[in-house]
């Protein structure tokens, strides 16, 4: 049986991989600094999941967490003490060491064709050919916007609770949303795929929505009207900080806000459109998954839309 590392599996991003391992028959290694990186989560088979620590911020710890895994799973850090393409770097030069047959990176971001652009997106390239240098084989995957994020304490209240869904997307801008699920199934598929080492490829869900197309969704998955009521980035900016409560020092606040409200007037402005996917492309690159992704319904009917511990407030 092969064992897949995981990093960053006490996170959302993180318990999707290990359920979708487990559910292909993988062993699975989860690493975090969290003793029990799966409190609150309903993740079936997880206790024959091993857990080990790793400190991304020190790299001594790297080889006891990664030695006699055949794959490594590596998620960026939401909220990172460290560059992308320093991080991502020196988890690829410790699999190279080890001999780990394949490194898949999820970007949790879009990544552009050319150095430059702003944002998670420029340090996107930078992580790539960071990775590339490091000399592990590896797959690196772009998923634009998560289909999960309506779940987080600042979008599900208002859905939940009001009626509405609140997001700074404005009226014309087109996104193919994934479910963290889809996101890992893809990194399943690249462990399988030789041809897929040394590629980076964006992807996403099955369709592409606009704002009021989401709402729709959402209406019909909750049997009760949901209204697309769009946020300024301002706005939303405010929103998150709100969510993320005592978790997020004073300091932090409004420097926070605002880099959150930069990012969507980008997102909505650019002209290399970060949110929307070139399907085709994807599918021709990944013909196992053609048919298989499911659609924001399908994904929202399958949800705990009630109150519980494990929501998280942002990310």
């Amino acid at each position: 049986m092969e064992t897949i590392a995981i990093i960053g599996a006490s996170g959302r991003q993180g318990w999707a991989q290990v359920r979708q391992a487990l559910r292909e028959g993988y062993r699975v290694r989860a690493l975090s600094r969290r003793a029990d990186p799966f409190a609150g989560a309903d993740i079936e088979g997880v206790e024959s999941v091993e857990v080990r620590a790793i400190d991304l911020y020190d790299p001594a710890t790297y080889r006891a967490a990664l030695e006699g895994a055949d794959y490594v799973f590596y998620t960026h850090p939401l909220q990172a003490r460290a560059e992308r393409a320093t991080l991502v770097g020196r988890v690829g030069q410790a699999a190279a060491e080890l001999g780990i047959r394949r490194v898949v990176w999820n970007t949790s971001s879009w990544i552009p064709d050319r150095p430059g652009d702003p944002f998670t997106y420029g340090a996107n390239t930078a992580g790539v050919n960071a990775l590339w240098r490091s000399g592990a084989p590896a797959t690196v995957l772009g998923p634009v916007l998560f289909m999960d994020n309506l779940l987080t304490n600042w979008a599900r209240p208002f859905i939940v609770n009001e009626g509405r869904y609140v997001y700074p997307h404005a009226p014309h801008l087109e996104a193919n949303w994934i479910s963290l699920d889809d996101v890992a199934r893809f990194m399943l598929v690249a462990l399988r795929r030789p041809d897929l080492e040394g590629a980076w490829v964006n992807i996403g869900g099955p369709e592409r929505l606009r704002g009021p197309d989401v709402a729709a969704a959402l209406s019909r998955a909750l049997g009760r009207p949901i209204r697309y009521d769009p946020s300024t980035p301002e706005e939303f900016g405010r929103h998150l900080v709100a969510a993320a409560g005592d978790e997020m020092p004073p300091d932090m606040r409004e420097g926070f806000a605002k880099a959150i409200a930069d990012f969507y007037v980008y997102n909505n402005t650019a002209p290399t459109r970060p949110f929307a996917v070139n399907m085709d492309y994807v599918y021709e690159r990944f013909p196992e998954l053609a048919g298989r992704l499911e659609t924001l319904e399908a994904w929202a009917r399958r949800q705990d839309w009630g109150e519980r511990n494990a929501r998280p407030p942002f990310g």
